[in-house]
């Protein structure tokens, strides 16, 4: 019976992505702190993916990251030093094995663009024993305190027997590296044992036949051995025996003639055991069990969506999975079984109901309605992933960007734990990755400037994420010389985006350069320019129903502050009743709500409505006119003005009655009619009737736009 891999894919790729990420993650981490353990990580996800592609038979990505794990290897014994070209190199090869691997996912040819890298791999490998003779003083004593440990006096002797399994070499798992890794830790003795090799006619080239014995004189316990084995450890029969010392050392030399030492033998191995991986040719010799990559250590659960095409996974196939916490399925589990039980007495109820058992209805009810709560958040909180997802995907464009505009930047992140919705966190990316571009290039100075405006070298742009009612905040911080608010407002009346006799408070002028077409930038820039594509990160983000606040400070930096809900599915409303019509309003927007009787309401040019918050005027819409909506209007002087903000703006929405809160599932209503400015969406009522979401920024930029042209009509009056 063949075994269809084809199933596998989807999960190869998603783990071999997350892999790659973490490579990337751990490179840039290694130029700051060449930690072993850093190089260790780096190696296991390397090592996971060419096991990945072997057993999927994708010879070249298999081939590649093998290249890829031999430099890895000398870094991680230490006869390789961490250097800013080994670095480059390496992330370049992560790059390239992203677009091979994508292009397999698209079923498209990975090309040849991995070549020039081996090439590039095998001319540094070449040139390692002349490397080894320049290492620093530095490097040549960390050399030394890996290697130490073979010269000094035993307390352990142990003896390992390992016998893998036949298909292992087909896991990309190879025992000689294995073995390299345990001679690290001190003196180590293999003997082959050849008893279950066939003979030539009947041998599998792609099988290993052979195990070994092993006797290990070090100092380390028993744990850091099976770490060395932790990759094959269903994989094949391991017993590790600690013998003492003295009874090892006659054990030793009864058996010198029959061992060969780590150096010779690893001659002996090289033609038992394949140093290029050989792809799978049939399927059937694989057992299904074995068909995995490393195992995975963090019980996290991959839960596949349903796919309801039958057509090949395009590049964007990452929505198709989500990774849960294997706590956040043990909620759901249980929230579910309560809410068997209480269904169960609510029909045992149904079945023989009368009035005496009313308040136990009531109660049922009550349960279930809590139990229903409870599990709507639990299946929301699946869908929550942490921000660093996002996060994580800037310092290597930190790295590269700084370096071609010959800046120096240190790269602060903050909150990378907090939690949003998984569809909220792709859409998010683009615009946050413009506005770093931006930072940058154009919010912080080059070295020489900041040392003349009494500043360190380095520029620090700063990533925070944090939690504020029930929306999420990121910050996108520099340092750097900030935006100067007359230059914006000189530059918004030449363009004739405002009219020079228009007094705008600082953070409206701040907000021009989100304008569609608006710059500053007297040259224009590859990287990025303040206000070109500014105007498509504002749009993007008010599509997610967020918004955006600059605030800026003359010589000491720039902030955009950007405002998203948690989630894009459900929203916490508060119902409020137009003439006969119902809406709802996105609770988090409310500040306040005052009668209209007792209110000071003023008119301008144009009879435009304001009303005095304070010492604001802010502008009144009244929905019944804005909607057009027919039928009995309530009373003038029983009307209410909610005030709300969206974008730093505050407007007041005339309304006859406030109704209660709710949480409301939104709809989309572009989807399903059009788009309408003012209207976020719509939702299904406990009733059955079709409410509409209000869009604060919406109505906003309409009441903006409103008084912008009663203004201009007084002028001209």
């Amino acid at each position: 019976m063949e075994i269809d891999l084809s199933q596998f894919h989807q999960v190869f790729f998603e783990e071999s992505f997350e892999g790659l990420d973490t490579m990337e993650q751990e490179l840039l981490n290694l130029e700051e702190d060449s930690d072993k353990e850093n190089i260790n990580t780096i190696f296991r996800a390397a090592h996971s993916i060419k096991g990945g592609s072997a057993t999927f038979n994708f010879k070249e990505v298999a081939e590649f990251t093998h290249v890829l794990e031999t430099l890895l290897d000398e870094m991680r014994e230490g006869s390789r030093p961490v250097t800013r070209d080994v670095v480059d190199l390496l992330l370049k090869s992560v790059d390239c094995l992203r677009g091979m691997l994508t292009r397999m996912q698209e079923d498209q040819p990975v090309g040849n663009n991995h070549v020039e890298l081996i090439s590039s791999f095998n001319q540094l490998l070449d040139g390692s024993e002349n490397e080894s003779a320049e290492l620093s003083d530095s490097e040549q004593s960390k050399l030394a305190d890996i290697n130490q440990i073979s010269g000094e006096e035993s307390a352990h002797h142990w003896v390992i027997q390992f016998k893998p399994e036949p298909y292992i070499l087909e896991t990309g798992n190879e025992p000689l590296r294995m073995f390299r890794e345990l001679k690290a830790f001190g003196h180590l003795e293999v003997e082959s044992i050849t008893e279950n090799v066939p003979d030539f006619e009947s041998l599998k080239p792609e099988s290993c036949y052979m195990s070994w014995k092993l006797t290990l004189d070090s100092d380390i316990e028993e744990d850091a051995i099976k770490e060395v084995f932790e990759w094959v450890e269903d994989d094949c029969e391991l017993t590790i025996e600690n013998l003492p010392i003295e009874g090892a050392s006659k054990s030793s030399v009864s058996q010198q003639s029959q061992t060969t030492s780590v150096s010779t033998q690893e001659e002996e191995t090289k033609s038992e055991i394949k140093e290029n991986v050989t792809p799978i040719t049939k399927s059937e010799d694989v057992q299904p069990e074995k068909v995995r990559a490393a195992p995975n250590n963090n019980r996290n659960l991959v839960a596949t969506e349903s796919e309801k095409s039958q057509s090949k996974p395009k590049a964007a196939a990452s929505t198709a999975s989500i990774r849960v916490g294997i706590d956040k399925v043990d909620t759901l589990i249980d929230l579910v079984g309560e809410l068997v039980i209480t269904q169960s007495m609510l029909s045992e109820l149904g079945d023989n109901f009368n009035m005496a058992k009313l308040n136990q209805l009531i109660s049922g009810l009550s349960e279930l309605e809590q139990n229903t709560r409870e599990l709507q958040e639990s299946v929301m909180r699946i869908r929550m992933l942490p921000i660093g997802f996002v996060f994580n995907r800037l310092p290597r464009m930190v790295r590269d960007l700084s370096a071609q505009l010959g800046k120096k930047v240190h790269l602060e992140i903050k909150g990378e734990s907090t939690e949003l919705d998984k569809t909220v966190m792709e859409q998010i990316g683009d615009p946050l990755t413009h506005l770093v571009r931006n930072a940058l290039d154009h919010g912080l100075e080059l070295p020489e400037a900041r040392v003349n405006s009494e500043k360190p070298e380095e520029g620090t742009l700063t990533l925070n994420a944090f939690h504020q009612g029930g929306n999420i905040v990121i910050e996108v911080s520099d340092d750097g010389k900030g935006i100067d608010p007359d230059v914006i407002y000189r530059k918004a009346v030449e363009k004739g985006i405002i009219n020079d006799a228009i007094d705008m408070p600082r953070d409206q002028i701040l907000s021009l350069i989100m304008e569609p077409g608006f710059s500053t930038a007297e040259v224009v820039s590859d990287v990025s320019g303040r206000g070109v594509g500014m105007d498509v990160v504002k749009r993007n983000i008010n599509n997610l129903g967020g918004s955006v606040e600059i605030s800026s400070e003359m010589g000491k930096g720039t902030t955009f502050t950007i405002r998203l809900p948690l989630t894009l599915a459900i929203l916490d409303g508060q119902l409020v009743r137009v003439a006969n019509e119902i809406f709802v309003l996105p609770l988090v927007s409310i500040i306040e709500s005052v009668p209209v009787a007792s209110t000071e309401i003023s008119r301008i040019a144009g009879d435009m409505k304001v009303y005095k918050l304070h010492d604001d005027y802010i502008p009144i819409i009244d929905l019944v006119d804005e909607f057009e909506i027919k039928g009995e209007q309530g009373a003038t002087d029983e009307s209410l003005l909610a005030i709300v903000e969206g974008e730093n703006r505050k407007i007041a929405l005339k309304i006859d009655e406030l109704l209660g809160q709710q949480q409301v599932v939104i709809k989309s209503l572009e989807t399903h009619y059009k788009s309408i400015q003012g209207v976020s969406g719509a939702t299904i009522l406990g009733d059955g009737r079709v409410s509409l979401i209000l869009d604060i920024v919406g109505l906003a930029k309409r009441a903006s736009e409103r008084t912008s042209r009663s203004r201009s009509s007084s002028r001209v009056a």
